[in-house]
């Protein structure tokens, strides 16, 4: 078995305080028999449990939509352009060899778990598993770590399947991120893409929150030091020594990799050799350029332009007895590396684009005797671990990388030893075991604290015991909301704007769903009630012919059903009408900020006007509303009775004293008087709606009330104690 290369490897080998079984891909596909049984043994003892995939489902998913596509985007390299359609139906096949494999990892997964595991998912390959995971087992503790940077929201928003990948994410309890920036790009992308509400401790969905933090990874530092105490390595390090004497030595050691920046890195060299002949004897750059992807073209083409930068730059600055650039096409040994780290004075690591680079941690782990300087590149995680002792450059820019170069070597020993001091004690303060307690004491707590709040959120509603119920009560009230209760949710519109009445026609009860109350209003001793914000018109198109009470506008006006022999009473006011001449002034502000806003809407009903902004890009959205609540306060309704009420979307501006409890109160007062106080007492109550808090009293009514019917009725009693109260 080979160790593989890479800053996650290097990470995880020292983390060493759990019991840790890791689940992965062995590098090998064996076939069904006694080979693949020996093979999984052997690697069960090592406390490895493979997951076997097929060559196919190989190729398609780690080389195909995880590094052609994923690892692409989050590198900001764009995806692909194709010019046949076949080409396009690749990415279709990748997308279910992705989801396949990670289906493979889950069953993998749920035949080793025990109940208080902890799962700790590892990057882009696996950003579907926390979904598949918590399917089976809700309660699983479940983190995942992304070891790469993640884009901002306008390149990953280009991702075909963006929003199945970033829910199947949000399955996790606890997300996690090298930098601060990947994670608040992370929770822009959720809020500007799945409208998603993004807050300091991550996303929210519908009282469900995941957690998102950053927790920079490190290294073992220890495990460096010891390596450089054997007498195998002291021995290389004198031959090094004796090998390069009176040359300063700088050093780059990357996977052969276009975002790695070495073309820049030789570059800036050449450009430094030509502007200082005075050192063109007296530097080496040693690159260790380990290779990767072999068999894709664009690596061969990167491959090919390395060697010619450097066949170029040794020919021109060459001699027989010395030449300036040491390349090598391998990985070295651990040992070798450690050697070659103590022996260097400046580090060269200039990524284009990492989402750590450890590299920079390990150099600095080796130099205790050297305090070498290390040049590293404004696009690595690890510059805002590191910038404070290292020299941070843009790798695009070659002039000021050559400049850098002349500014190491040139550094004095003082600046040196204080910059190597400061970076020396963040590597060893901040360890890969570090990271990985810190990640797994956060998970643990973030699991503990959805718990809590699961206890505040009402649990299912038990089906059987509602029907039990609802078969021997006597007199029964169904209380149902309208909008996101019994009509479906309907998806953002493609178009720039969209008009209110566009976007309502697109909202429909479901056919299943209206022959169900249909039936259940015909039930004898069963009292129907729809009430909803809607206006009455769309209450009327939708339910005017069934035997059910509808309330309009948050109860401002309701509508008994027909009677007996199919009459049907005009709408009442429940109350006073409220005034409205505020409304006019209101609206203008309103259809102002909707042309403010793209994708924004305004509803005006008969008593209140509403701006929505649910469909508009949720930041810019939230940032309108702010100001459109300064204007509302300051303007048309600073002296008018009227209260705004703020939704998760949305701002509404209505009459003061308007509640959908105030408003159930008179309804079952005008119950009373239409069909009698016998027919309100009733022993079986369900009330169904949107879990919105604005509606909470609706709700909090049933625990019990006491109603005046009429002053020539006496007093009607109602205790609703034991209602079934149901959330959408």
């Amino acid at each position: 078995m080979q160790v593989s290369a890479g800053g996650l490897v290097s990470a995880l080998m020292g983390v060493s305080n759990f019991k840790t079984m890791w689940v992965g891909w062995p590098g090998v596909y064996v076939e069904e028999g006694p080979d693949r049984d020996a093979l999984t043994e052997a690697l069960a003892r090592e406390n490895y449990l493979p997951v076997y995939l097929d060559p196919r489902t190989v190729d398609l998913h780690y080389n195909g939509f995880c590094n052609s596509v994923l690892w692409q985007l989050f590198h900001y390299i764009p995806l692909n352009l194709e010019s046949k359609l076949s080409d396009t139906r690749t990415l279709n096949f990748q997308w279910k060899a992705h989801q396949e494999a990670n289906r493979k990892f889950a069953e993998a997964v749920f035949d080793d778990y025990e109940e208080g595991d902890v799962v700790w998912c590892q990057d882009y390959h696996l950003m579907l598993l926390p979904a598949l995971l918590k399917a089976r087992y809700p309660k699983m503790k479940v983190g995942w770590f992304l070891h790469t940077p993640f884009p901002s929201s306008e390149i990953y928003r280009t991702l075909p399947v963006r929003e199945e990948v970033l829910r199947a994410v949000l399955k996790a309890d606890l997300i996690g991120f090298h930098t601060y920036d990947y994670a608040r790009h992370f929770v822009s992308a959720c809020t500007r893409i799945l409208g998603l509400e993004g807050t300091p401790e991550g996303v929210e969905d519908n009282g469900s929150l995941t957690r998102v933090a950053a927790f920079p990874i490190g290294i073992d530092p220890e495990r460096f030091q010891r390596a450089l105490e054997r007498v195998d390595v002291r021995s290389h390090i004198a031959e090094l020594l004796n090998r390069y004497a009176g040359r300063k030595v700088m050093l780059g050691v990357d996977r052969l990799d276009m975002i790695k920046g070495i073309p820049q890195k030789l570059l800036a060299f050449e450009e430094f050799l030509e502007e200082h002949p005075e050192w063109r004897d007296k530097v080496l750059l040693v690159q260790i350029a380990v290779p990767s992807r072999t068999d894709v073209p664009e690596y061969q083409k990167l491959r090919s332009m390395v060697h010619e930068i450097v066949g170029r730059i040794n020919g021109h600055y060459g001699t027989l007895t010395h030449v300036p650039i040491h390349h090598l096409d391998r990985q070295l040994s651990f040992h070798e590396l450690c050697a070659l780290y103590a022996i260097t004075d400046v580090a060269l690591v200039t990524s284009l684009r990492d989402g750590m680079n450890l590299v920079s941690y390990e150099y600095v782990a080796c130099q205790s005797d050297n305090a070498g300087v290390l040049i590293l590149s404004e696009f690595t995680g690890a510059s805002q671990s590191l910038g404070a002792g290292a020299i941070l450059v843009n790798p695009w820019n070659i002039t000021d990388l050559s400049a850098a170069i002349g500014d190491a070597l040139t550094m004095t020993e003082a600046e040196r030893r204080e910059r190597h001091r400061q970076n020396h004690m963040h590597i060893t303060i901040h360890t890969s075991q570090t990271w990985a307690e810190t990640f797994i004491s956060e998970l643990n707590d973030t699991h503990v604290e959805a718990e809590l709040r699961t206890k505040h959120i009402p649990p299912q509603l038990e089906m059987d015991c509602v029907l039990r119920d609802f078969t021997r009560s006597k007199q029964r009230l169904l209380v149902l909301g309208y909008n996101a209760t019994l009509t479906t949710a309907v998806e953002a519109p493609r178009q720039p704007k969209r008009h209110f009445d566009q976007i309502q026609a697109m909202t429909r009860v479901a056919p299943t769903v209206y022959n169900s109350i249909a039936s259940l209003s015909n039930e004898p001793n069963t009292t129907v009630v729809v009430f909803s914000g809607s206006d009455k018109a769309r209450l009327d198109e939708t339910f005017g012919n069934l035997n059910v009470w509808l309330a309009a506008e948050n109860g401002i006006f309701m509508r008994p059903p027909p009677d007996e022999v199919g009459d049907q009473e005009d709408w009442a006011t429940m109350g006073e009408v409220p005034k409205k001449e505020w409304m006019e002034s209101v609206q203008l502000v309103f259809d102002y900020f909707c042309e403010r806003t793209p994708r924004s809407f305004v509803e005006a009903r008969e008593t209140s006007v509403i701006w929505n902004y649910k469909y508009a890009d949720v930041e810019f959205g939230r940032l309108q509303a702010r100001d459109l609540l300064q204007h509302l306060w300051t303007g048309p309704i600073s002296n008018a009775p009227v209260n705004i009420v703020q939704g998760s979307k949305s701002v509404e501006v209505r009459p003061v004293g308007i509640s959908k409890g105030l408003a159930m109160q008179r309804l079952l007062l005008a119950m009373a008087e239409r069909n009698g106080i016998e027919a309100c007492d009733f022993d079986f109550v369900m009330v169904a709606g949107h879990f919105l808090a604005r509606d909470e009293n609706i709700f909090t009514f049933f625990e019990g009330v006491q109603v005046k019917p009429a002053e020539n009725q006496g007093e009607l009693i109602l205790q609703y104690s034991g209602a079934w109260i149901a959330f959408s």
